[in-house]
């Protein structure tokens, strides 16, 4: 659910005020492009936008952005939205993937979970779970020329009955540039693993093995605190980051969590230090049960913004709501003098200043 080279995005550096958290804004519908905000010759006032975003049931969103705009889908693959600001969507007249490649994709999985569209090359990829059961599900892959789609079939990449890796689902894709390998991470009640993608991205390379990276199994962890889920990778710095989701994604227990390492290929800890792969990482957006924004969790990509005001998209409950949709949530990432990422308050915020772009 994200895009490999998300710093070749980031539009500028500058720097913005800083964060109100207001938890009681109206939510913000999806709409045709708003105009930009009027800027001043002294001084530049800061417009802010409310939480969520996409205020319907939009899960497990990924977003990318070809230069132009941004696009996002969400889990059920139903529909694709753009944006010019990354807080005014609007549907497209497209749909995600073609009728031909949905109806190959659902002879594989009942259920379409968890998108991640990044660029591989020339081309847009669009990976996706296709999910039958914990033991009977796989990621298939699809391509297209154009950033908006649609995207055709290109096959199943790795599939549960082949690994014996239950729950193979919320592909990853990222791309290394110091060793120009392409990587898959996926996974949650199995833990998260990565392995080598061919350079087309699309198929596993030839030979590759899968590598545990993150988290406990569901059998070693019914509370689901240490089992990971909801993968993406950041690099900032000197580190690559692993973000991952723990808990029920359906109360208050869902929260990001987050580790790092120097390598894609080298062990990710959390910030005391603590082994990822033995169900340690740390804490960076969670809720409490009665709160009314609850339950935040499988990030997508992060984005920079012409102040270099870094933005995370996420989904997140809205209690005021009445029902149990996921709505998708936008709010700025800060970094501690350590390197480490954090959220202004460790909460969802229902509004915060408008990015630039």
């Amino acid at each position: 659910m994200a895009l490999f080279l998300s710093a070749a995005f980031a539009l500028c550096l500058f720097s913005c005020a800083s964060q109100d958290n207001g938890r009681e804004a109206p939510a913000q519908t999806p709409q045709e492009e708003g105009e930009e905000p009027k800027e001043e010759q002294k001084e530049e006032p800061i417009e802010k936008y409310h939480n969520p975003v996409i205020s319907f049931d939009w899960p497990d969103p990924t977003i990318w952005y070809d230069g132009n705009r941004f696009y996002t889908v969400s889990t059920g693959i139903g529909s694709i939205f753009a944006s010019k600001d990354m807080v005014h969507w609007y549907k497209m007249n497209s749909t995600p993937l073609s009728i031909a490649a949905r109806n190959e994709a659902r002879t594989h999985g009942s259920n379409f979970w968890a998108p991640d569209v990044v660029k591989v090359g020339s081309k847009w990829m669009l990976y996706l779970t296709c999910y039958n059961s914990a033991d009977n599900c796989g990621i298939a892959a699809f391509s297209s020329d154009s950033a908006s789609g649609p995207f055709e079939w290109e096959g199943i990449i790795t599939h549960s009955s082949d690994t014996g890796i239950q729950d193979t689902i919320d592909p990853e894709v990222v791309y290394d540039p110091e060793s120009s390998k392409l990587w898959l991470f996926f996974g949650s009640i199995g833990s998260i693993h990565r392995v080598l993608l061919s350079q087309d991205g699309c198929s596993v390379a030839p030979g590759a093995e899968y590598i545990k990276v993150a988290g406990l199994t569901y059998s070693q962890d019914k509370s689901r605190e240490k089992v990971f889920e909801g993968s993406y990778l950041y690099r900032h710095g000197n580190y690559w980051y692993l973000f991952v989701s723990s808990g029920n994604y359906g109360n208050s227990s869902y929260r990001i969590k987050v580790g790092r390492s120097t390598s894609l290929e080298g062990e990710f800890l959390s910030k005391d230090g603590k082994k990822m792969l033995d169900g340690f990482a740390t804490e960076i957006l969670t809720s409490q049960s009665g709160d009314n924004y609850y339950g935040p969790g499988h990030n997508g990509e992060i984005f920079t913004d012409q102040r270099g005001q870094e933005y995370v998209f996420y989904h997140c409950h809205d209690a005021s709501s009445g029902t149990k949709a996921r709505y998708t949530f936008l709010q700025r990432i800060f970094w501690d003098k350590d390197g480490w990422p954090y959220f202004d308050g460790g909460k969802p915020v229902g509004e915060d200043y408008m990015p630039k772009f």
